[in-house]
């Protein structure tokens, strides 16, 4: 398997001197698999578009191209690329679309992502695309590829909107998404002096959260590779971020190795942090010595793994 990110920020993206190193695209993430070969991407965000160019580069020249985009949710920062993807373009390119919707509303992958492909937004639409697109609605659980030596499974986290994790299982690999998240939060906390307060609901908040977390640990639970939300310091979540749908650097750290993850990847940058602000956490957070034996690093745009 090869794991190569084309986009890491989060939020909105940030190009400049500032970033150029640790890169500025929103999130995209290619995954190949070799014997058989089968290609994935994970998001739409900016960084697809210069993915759309690679495999316009390297892979239509060997024949039509084929490829599953797996949208872990479909806000913005997520799918924005996703009109300036060439092979939608392409005549004989057969793409399949995957993400959670909300079935209560009725809500479609395809006028969600495809609508942005409108003349009141963008100068082609839709309709007049190439490309064979199949928008597919899933829900959380094992997701039927169609094939059997990769096995697919998405999980719920804890977002604003619906939003998957990812797991991928091949021969004796695990790969694992788990961003834009955050640990859930007992929702029926209220401080003993005030009038309001019950115990016995503070206390099964607090094991419904517990509960939560645990399904989300055991999800990635040993992982080769883990790509984790790391968009905070853990002072700046716990001061101002509870509730943004994001993660804190070391909350990530920690979890990811009670999981007995074996390579955590931290993703969906601050669009604030700078090049020298991400070198200065990587110093403080990633020092082997400290990591009992896990691999954690800041990912760069461009990075490559191979498993």
């Amino acid at each position: 398997m090869r794991i190569k990110f084309w986009g890491v920020r989060g939020s909105i993206p940030c190009p400049g001197p500032k970033t150029v190193r640790y890169g500025g695209n929103t999130m995209c993430i290619e995954i190949r698999f070799h014997n058989p070969d089968r290609l994935f991407i994970v998001d739409a965000g900016s960084g697809i578009r210069e993915l759309g160019n690679d495999i316009m580069a390297n892979d239509y020249p060997e024949g039509h191209i084929k490829a599953d985009i797996l949208l872990t949710h479909t806000h913005w920062d997520h799918i924005m690329g996703f009109p300036f993807f060439t092979p939608l373009f392409v005549p004989g390119s057969e793409l399949r679309v995957f993400g959670p919707v909300d079935f209560v509303k009725n809500e479609k992958l395809e006028k969600i992502v495809g609508g942005q492909l409108e003349y009141k937004y963008f100068p082609i639409n839709h309709g007049e695309l190439s490309a064979n697109i199949d928008y597919i609605d899933s829900k959380e659980g094992l997701i039927d590829l169609g094939y059997d030596e990769i096995k697919l499974i998405a999980k719920y986290l804890n977002h604003p909107i619906l939003c998957f994790g990812y797991r991928f299982e091949y021969k004796d690999k695990i790969i694992c998404t788990a961003y834009d998240t955050e640990p859930f939060q007992n929702l029926f906390f209220i401080p003993p002096d005030d009038p309001n307060y019950d115990e016995s609901r503070c206390i099964e908040g607090k094991e419904i959260a517990i509960e939560l977390n645990q399904l989300v640990s055991d999800f990635f639970a040993g992982a080769d590779l883990l790509i984790h939300d790391a968009q905070y310091t853990e002072e700046e979540y716990s001061t101002s971020k509870v509730g943004w749908g994001h993660t804190s650097m070391e909350y990530a750290i920690k979890a990811a190795q009670q999981a007995g993850v074996k390579k955590l990847a931290l993703v969906h940058h601050e669009p604030l942090n700078s090049d020298e602000k991400i070198d200065k956490l990587s110093e403080k957070l990633c020092n082997p010595s400290d990591l009992k034996g896990m691999e954690v690093f800041f990912v760069k745009e461009g990075m490559e793994i191979n498993l």
